[in-house]
């Protein structure tokens, strides 16, 4: 046996155990190992590998217990004999280079009956964690997620008492306990009272309204949307249909006017609009309300970031106001748990949801049951709430230091967001180009979100862009504002 394929790469996201675990699988998987060869004693690989004895004991009973090893007695750990059974017997050839790919193979353009790779979108580099001064949105502080806490949920969902849970092909149904914490725990803290049919869980509030624009929208359908407002939005019903309407918004949020008569859906996001950051009055909720009813359109309200309300008092969601069920919403967890989770709800109308449910059922059939369980969970034991009211606290500072920095370092160029929320919008004097200083501001260690992305007009001002801080430390952001600052007073 060759000691030398033995060497661990330390990583910060698995435990030695399981590198240890993953280093011999492969070593057995790739025939390195094969079959009946002895293993070093878990005295030698632990003092080999630099990590205690025990870990190495733990790694190799736990491929005991899985069929990769066998253990004789006084005589060590091998590899077992028949673990290999129904494979090739030679190893694995190298992944070679691809051949050409004919000539006459099909015209994938021409099949093509929509391109989403041509629509523009938000793009923030992928190691932004590596970066001093990442003023992204939609991101967390990872230091700042109990995750003890999730991690003890998680193995509550996991256990062997709930794996009919989670386990099952739940076809179209969801989690009834998260669909019980929902309807309890979140949408009565927007004034929302729903039935278990009126609600449809989905991975993140992306594919709810990806769910909406398959049911709702055709060729000839008309889609209000603000601007400048959520991209993918945009791009989700521009899939569907060209009569995509933008109505400019103003310091209330989208205007309740003539413009909204011609559509037959409107997307809105009143509690804090993406992304200018305001919020709408009531008056202006009751006016749309009554538009809607006179003009005969529905209302999809995005909901997305109404936990971190923690400067004015709370506004209750526009479906709350809703008498005639025609505002449809959508809710996620994203933003106090974290936005790989991939879950969020979809609340309206139960033929509405039953419609949903069945599409989504042809999509995906359902979200994640593990994932769904470990989220009611965390809900259930109070562990949200308790975030909940952490994040607002660490936000609110931020959300303070960040405005005492634009104000000294660039005057006059934002207004703190009354909500509160995780981002400053941000405008330029005119004729200045956030693009090209997000460019420069990257090559110093500052990532920024040029806003032309998020206007619909086919020449969108260019003088916007978007601060975020949920993802960056509290003592970095007046820094980082300093240097974006010097680099427009240098560049600019």
């Amino acid at each position: 046996m060759r000691d030398g394929i033995f060497h661990l790469d330390r990583r910060p996201n698995i435990s030695i155990q399981g590198q240890i675990r993953e280093m011999l699988v492969s070593a057995i998987l790739g025939r390195q190992l094969p079959a009946g060869d002895p293993l070093p004693s878990s005295r030698k690989l632990a003092k080999s590998l630099g990590v205690s004895r025990n870990t190495v004991v733990l790694a190799y009973q736990g491929l005991v217990d899985d069929g990769y090893l066998e253990s004789r007695e006084r005589s060590g750990f091998y590899v077992t004999d028949d673990i290999m059974e129904g494979r090739a017997d030679e190893p694995a050839a190298p992944p070679s280079t691809p051949e050409p790919r004919p000539s006459n193979g099909p015209d994938w353009d021409a099949r093509f009956q929509v391109h989403p790779s041509d629509q523009a979108n938000i793009e923030k580099p992928g190691n932004w964690l590596t970066y001093p001064y990442p003023f992204i949105y939609g991101q967390v502080d990872q230091s700042l997620f109990p995750i003890a806490q999730w991690r003890e949920c998680s193995r509550q969902a996991l256990g062997r008492k709930g794996m009919d849970v989670w386990t099952g092909d739940a076809l179209a149904a969801d989690d009834p306990m998260l669909v019980e914490q929902i309807q309890t725990r979140l949408l009565p803290r927007r004034g929302i009272l729903a039935r278990d049919d009126e609600i449809l869980v989905t991975l993140g509030a992306q594919n709810a309204l990806y769910i909406l624009a398959a049911l709702l929208v055709r060729e000839d359908t008309r889609v209000a949307i603000e601007d400048p407002g959520y991209p993918d939005v945009r791009n989700i019903f521009g899939l569907k249909t060209d009569h995509i309407l933008p109505v400019p918004v103003d310091a209330h949020g989208l205007p309740v006017d003539k413009q909204l008569d011609g559509a037959d859906i409107v997307f809105v996001t009143p509690s804090h609009q993406a992304p200018t950051t305001v919020t709408m009055p009531k008056a202006r909720r009751q006016d749309l309300l009554a538009r809607a009813g006179e003009k005969d359109f529905v209302i999809i309200e995005d909901d997305y970031e109404w936990e971190t309300n923690y400067v004015s008092e709370p506004t209750p969601a526009l479906k709350s106001m809703d008498t005639a069920g025609r505002v449809i919403y959508v809710g996620s967890l994203s933003k106090t748990l974290f936005p790989g989770l991939r879950l969020g709800y979809l609340v309206g109308p139960a033929p509405l949801i039953r419609e949903a449910r069945a599409l989504r059922r042809l999509m995906l059939r359902h979200a994640p049951n593990n994932n769904q369980r470990t989220a009611a969970l965390f809900l259930a034991l109070g562990h949200h709430d308790s975030l909940v009211h952490k994040l607002q606290k660490a936000y609110r500072e931020r959300w303070k230091i960040m405005g005492r920095a634009l104000a000294d370092h660039l005057p006059g160029w934002s207004k703190a967001p009354t909500f509160g929320g995780t981002s400053y919008w941000v405008s330029g004097p005119t004729g200045f180009d956030a693009g090209k200083l997000a460019d420069r501001a990257l090559d110093d260690g500052v990532i920024i979100e040029p806003g032309r992305v998020t206007f619909a007009q086919p020449s969108p001002p260019r003088n916007h862009f978007r601060l975020g801080f949920s993802s960056i430390a509290a003592e970095r952001i007046e820094p980082g504002i300093r240097l974006l600052a010097d680099i427009v007073k240098r560049d600019f």
